[in-house]
């Protein structure tokens, strides 16, 4: 004779996660800020008339927090990434941002940027 399957209840979350990036690891997480999805990525790219050109004018590599200025209208947009953008950019350098889908590019690399 065989017994019920009595399935375990579901754990009860009792704090939030918290992203691998706060360690100094990789990001393990796809929120805002944090590492890029592959859909993001591509969803950004499927979309070129939204990007807007930018120059950095600040990067704190110990915040993440980054600040642009756009040449389209010369206002300042301040971003935050979690995944190391800041230690990538300089003041003076070239960038790309993407309004939608929060995607900020450097050159090559893509980064998922909060805007704060």
């Amino acid at each position: 004779m065989s017994s019920q399957h009595r399935p375990l209840p579901p754990l009860e979350v009792r704090e939030r996660a918290t992203c691998m990036c706060d360690y100094g690891s990789a990001c393990s997480s796809f929120a805002p800020g944090h590492a890029l999805h592959l859909i993001q990525s591509r969803l950004a790219s499927a979309t070129p008339s939204e990007w807007s050109d930018a120059i950095v004018e600040h990067a704190d590599a110990a915040s993440g927090v980054i600040l642009v200025r756009t040449l389209e209208g010369g206002e300042p947009v301040a971003l935050w990434n979690g995944a190391g953008a800041s230690l990538v950019l300089s003041p003076g350098a070239p960038v790309a941002l993407h309004g939608r889908y929060h995607v900020l590019a450097a050159g090559r690399e893509r980064f998922n940027v909060l805007r704060r």
